[in-house]
């Protein structure tokens, strides 16, 4: 599909005036971040000019150069004189950002998204288990455990209250480390990481056997063995990158609902 036509798909305006600039141009830029990303507006594609993208989008060119700026901060497009807007690589983008990370949710079957995530925690929450067995203090090891008890509370892995959970798990650990880069990382990628639970948490492990290597987990932190703490995350990550084998090989994981 030309890019031309991906834009004229669009239809109608995308917000009315009344609703003010700034929901024009986030609107603006939800529809413009769907399309790169869907591929309607392919990579490498050139843009049409200001002129026609305001009538296309029916925006002012002030909502429009607005959004085309924080498209750029974004890596997803980069605007030169004389040489016109292109769609950069996907390489470029800032995967990380909530409307980049809803719409690759929704479009992409690119397991490489789910690996990088896989791989960047599988080198961060064994070193953040460690470091918890070691720091924890006496209120944080009660966070991670009672995170531990909602999992157990949910029942069944296929379902929004698990995931939640799991998160809080995994982001106790990480705070319990006392490490702050770890803390920062962790709030960065905290909508990813949930979108791969909820993802992981729908594959073909049980709900015991998932429960009892979080156990692992937790039995070690409070034990304050850190080595063991170390080796039960990477035990509980391995297990994670199976399940993700078995999700993707069902199908497309899709946007949840």
């Amino acid at each position: 599909m030309s890019t031309r036509s991906g834009l004229l798909r669009t239809g109608s305006a995308v917000a009315n005036p009344e609703q003010g600039r700034r929901t024009v141009r986030e609107e603006l830029l939800k529809k413009l971040i769907r399309q790169i990303v869907s591929g309607d507006i392919a990579e490498g594609s050139l843009l049409p000019n200001e002129a026609e993208l305001s009538e296309v989008y029916g925006v002012s060119r002030t909502s429009l150069r607005e959004a085309m700026q924080y498209l750029s901060a974004l890596g997803m497009i980069r605007s030169r004189t004389r040489a016109g807007t292109s769609v950069l690589p996907r390489e470029n983008w800032n995967y990380l950002d909530p409307m980049v990370l809803d719409a690759t949710l929704e479009f992409s079957d690119d397991r490489s998204f789910y690996d990088s995530l896989l791989d960047a925690r599988q080198l961060l929450e064994p070193a953040a288990a460690a470091q918890a067995a070691a720091n924890a203090t006496a209120r944080q090891l009660a966070q991670i455990a009672a995170a531990f008890e909602d999992m157990v509370a949910a029942n069944a892995r296929d379902n929004e209250a698990w995931s939640q959970a799991d998160l809080e798990f995994h982001s106790a650990i990480i705070n319990a480390s006392g490490n702050w880069v770890f803390r920062q990382f962790a709030t960065a990628i905290r909508a990813a990481l949930l979108a791969s639970f909820r993802l992981t948490n729908r594959a073909s492990q049980s709900h015991d056997y998932a429960i009892a290597r979080h156990q692992d987990v937790l039995d070690a932190i409070r034990m304050r063995r850190p080595d063991a703490a170390r080796f039960a995350m990477e035990q509980l990550i391995g297990t994670a990158r199976m399940e993700l084998s078995d999700a993707l090989r069902v199908g497309k994981p899709g946007k949840q609902q």
